[in-house]
């Protein structure tokens, strides 16, 4: 493997008595689309929370470009390149898509300062706004407001706002949750067309999808990492399936 963009070594987060990560440890490279699954209660939210910062981990250590993060604030490991959708963003109802990446745009720019009315009016701004509402196929609803879009359009807009930001990876969690199966088809192609552009790192309960778009899977069970490998590779897995049948736990 090369020099990963962001790897964990025996990340560790108790609540309680209860470890909800236990010791792990894993790597992802540049350019991949990774993988994370598992039941529910198996620490994949609290796995992400200790990447971006919003959880601080018991005991070991944080990567990200070569860079450990550990105790980084979230807002440091954004602008390092590491980027949420759905958390790190907050969609405005009452402004229209194409100004709330103009918005986002300007954030990262660093001028957050400066009142959201010059956002909307600041060509600079709306010109690179608009090539990513293209990107993820929103261009057609650039001028409509947030609130009349559908919930499979907030989702596209959200990563429209994450991917302003220029990251170098991005954490997806659940992108799919509650959507109808022509939205999730539509984001779908546009998790297609990020593939192999930007580091993506999806947390995802629909297996069709995963197994669809990812290079690589990790399978978390009782917050350990029980088996990584590709689409294949976790198919064929017996431990992976016994903890998705529930006859029994993962060895030992």
């Amino acid at each position: 493997m090369r020099e990963p963009i962001l790897a964990t070594e025996q990340l560790t987060k108790h609540f309680g008595g209860i470890s909800a990560i236990d010791g792990v440890s894993l790597a992802i490279e540049n350019d991949e689309l990774c993988a994370l699954i598992g039941p529910n209660g198996a620490g994949k939210t609290t796995f992400v929370g200790l990447l971006t910062g919003m959880i601080r981990p018991d005991d070991g250590s944080i990567y990200f470009r070569q860079r450990k993060i550990s105790d980084l604030p979230t807002h440091r490991r954004a602008q390092l390149g590491l980027a949420r959708s759905f958390q790190i963003t907050s969609i405005f109802l009452d402004m229209t898509a194409v100004d709330n990446v103009a918005l986002a745009i300007q954030v990262h720019q660093g001028h957050s300062f400066r009142f959201w009315r010059d956002a909307r009016a600041d060509a600079t701004l709306r010109k690179p706004a608009a090539a990513v509402l293209e990107q993820v196929g929103l261009a057609a609803r650039a001028d409509v407001t947030a609130a009349e879009l559908s919930h499979g359009e907030h989702r596209q807009l959200e990563i429209a706002m994450a991917i302003a930001s220029a990251p170098k990876m991005l954490l997806l969690d659940e992108p799919m949750a509650g959507m109808g199966p022509d939205e999730s088809q539509c984001v779908l192609k546009l998790l297609h067309g990020l593939k192999g552009r930007l580091t993506i790192f999806l947390i995802e309960h629909d297996m069709d999808v995963v197994f669809a778009l990812a290079d690589r899977i990790f399978v978390m069970v009782r917050g350990r990492v029980i088996a990584s490998g590709t689409p294949r590779e976790i198919r064929a897995n017996e431990e992976v399936r016994r903890a998705y049948l529930g006859d029994g736990g993962p060895a030992r």
